[in-house]
């Protein structure tokens, strides 16, 4: 028995698919979900082999639900939102359906994942660098031991690179996030977000003044004391950005 959750926070949205899924008998759905917050613990419960999932729902949306997922699984997307469908295929869906679609969409989307199970997904990972979901300007969820946390961007010191993760750095301590400094500079807004060196990203408002150092190099020194070194570039672009 092939085992479904969905995701979605509108009960009209999950009945249609439970509808449409009355007509697979090898299919059962073991769990719905009205959140993000709900779709990650359904998900460590029931493990799954295939999820349809919202994207924009309250709380976290299903980007963030899925960063904090290990292993997920197979994902339908479902959405009333066109513009967000590279994300979707960077994400590994096998599909995405745009609301409000018919049962003969649905279908093709069912057969698409049947006959797909086993084959890697099309690599999106250039396309994606040129889009990004206006949430992540906003905010960054993290995930702390069993507890997921939402950080409002403004809280952010700076962001610092740690092997194939980004600490990111707060006055309650730092959270790991499994990205990239190049993906946190593309996304975060570069009138406030500087990237001053090739492992750091600094909140601006944090900055309370830029002092030398060694060899004509210079710290960037934050309202909490920490003290970030610049490199040459970052130094450059720092000044262009204050104007000085």
């Amino acid at each position: 028995m092939i085992k479904v959750i969905l995701i979605d926070d509108e009960p009209l949205a999950r009945s249609m698919v439970k509808e449409y899924l009355g007509a697979y008998a090898d299919i059962a759905i073991v769990d719905e979900c009205n959140d993000g917050f709900e779709g990650v613990k359904a998900i460590a419960q029931h493990k799954p082999d295939l999820i349809f999932l919202d994207i924009q729902m309250p709380k976290i949306n299903g980007f963030e639900m899925l960063e904090l997922v290990e292993n997920p699984p197979a994902v339908i997307f479902t959405t009333a939102f066109d513009e967000y469908a590279i994300q979707a295929f960077e994400q590994h869906a096998l599909d995405y359906l745009l609301k409000p679609f018919s049962k003969e969409r649905f279908d093709k989307a069912i057969q698409k994942w049947r006959s797909q199970q086993g084959v890697a997904p099309q690599d999106t990972t250039e396309l994606l660098e040129n889009t990004s979901l206006p949430e992540e300007r906003l905010r960054i969820v993290v995930k702390k031991g069993n507890n997921i946390v939402i950080l409002p961007i403004q809280t952010v010191h700076y962001l610092e690179a740690y092997d194939d993760y980004v600490k990111i750095h707060t006055k309650e301590g730092f959270y790991l996030k499994k990205k990239t400094m190049g993906h946190f500079e593309k996304v975060l807004d570069p009138k406030q977000f500087v990237r001053i060196h090739r492992s750091y990203l600094m909140n601006l408002q944090e900055l309370t003044r830029i002092e030398p150092a060694e060899k004509d190099n210079h710290v960037a020194l934050l309202r909490s004391g920490t003290r970030i070194p610049l490199s040459q570039s970052g130094y450059g672009k720092l000044k262009e950005v204050l104007g000085i």
